[in-house]
């Protein structure tokens, strides 16, 4: 039977430090590392990547968006990237941001939780918003494989608060509907769920929300999107330690020197651990 996501993500952090990079090749990316905007490009970029950081960081998050644009060659290089992540040691989550319902939705955890799926990841995020039900397929399919799901929450973009911070007939908003859904999912597992949030660092005091779901809580917004290591407590008080900060261009933008790559990681695990809690 294979070891839940919850406790191998706690495992891996723990001993790798929380720290999750994106492997997000953007054409200006690409052109900033002096490769071309092309499939040659894009493998060059993730193996770069997976190859200088898969042995230190807990989480690669590779970004499905943009191997997609590049068709099929593109996806191939995905599937390459996710084998040969997992493969070195590091857990993947896959950001695919899948949501829909029924046999469409049960089709696309096949793509990424079903253990013999080329695009087989750890952990995948996910869209609840035709309703938390509708990912009903993904979940059953991500106990059955031990893998995880992220949901989103509370994001940080302007526009999702039209959605998430809309006030329901029993007073509660639907975001944190979302928590209290995974914080049900996650009841009793221990040491970690596997069923975690989205939940945006640049959003400031969220002490009006219980993020205590017993799951990790995905941080976008470290580094270039502005939130620092520093910010992590202020935002998520209690429920620190299982935060999972993510980086993307903050730690890519100095590729392709391996070794910067590499010191630009290890500088932000510091900070992040720097800013948790002793005790």
């Amino acid at each position: 039977m294979t070891e839940p996501f919850g406790a191998r993500l706690r495992r891996a952090m723990d001993e790798r430090g929380p720290l999750c990079v994106g492997i997000d090749p953007h054409a200006s990316l690409l052109t900033e590392w002096g490769l071309n905007d092309d499939v040659a490009g894009l493998e060059r970029f993730s193996r770069t990547v997976v190859e200088a950081l898969s042995d230190r960081v807990a989480v690669f998050k590779p970004q499905s968006a943009f191997f997609e644009r590049f068709g099929s060659r593109g996806v191939a290089v995905l599937e390459k990237t996710v084998q040969e992540a997992r493969a070195a040691g590091a857990l993947v989550l896959m950001d695919a941001k899948r949501g829909d319902i029924g046999s469409t939705m049960a089709a696309y955890a096949e793509a990424f939780l079903r253990k013999d799926s080329p695009l087989f990841s750890d952990a995948l995020t996910v869209s609840p918003y035709l309703g938390y039900g509708s990912l009903s397929p993904a979940v059953v399919l991500a106990r059955e494989s031990g893998a995880g799901l992220f949901v989103l929450a509370l994001t940080s973009n302007p526009e999702g608060g039209e959605v998430q911070h809309a006030v329901r007939a029993d007073g509660r908003n639907v975001g944190a509907t979302m928590l209290a859904h995974l914080a049900a999912e996650n009841t009793g597992e221990e040491p970690l769920g596997s069923f975690g949030a989205v939940v945006g660092a640049t959003l400031g005091d969220l002490s009006s929300y219980d993020l205590d779901i017993n799951g990790p809580l995905l941080a976008p917004g470290v580094g270039a999107q502005g939130a620092t290591p520093a910010d992590l407590p202020g935002v998520f008080g209690a429920a620190i330690r299982n935060v999972v900060p993510n980086v993307s261009r903050g730690v890519l933008r100095n590729g392709p020197d391996v070794s910067a790559l590499r010191a630009s990681a290890e500088r932000f695990a510091d900070e992040v651990r720097s800013a948790l809690p002793t005790g």
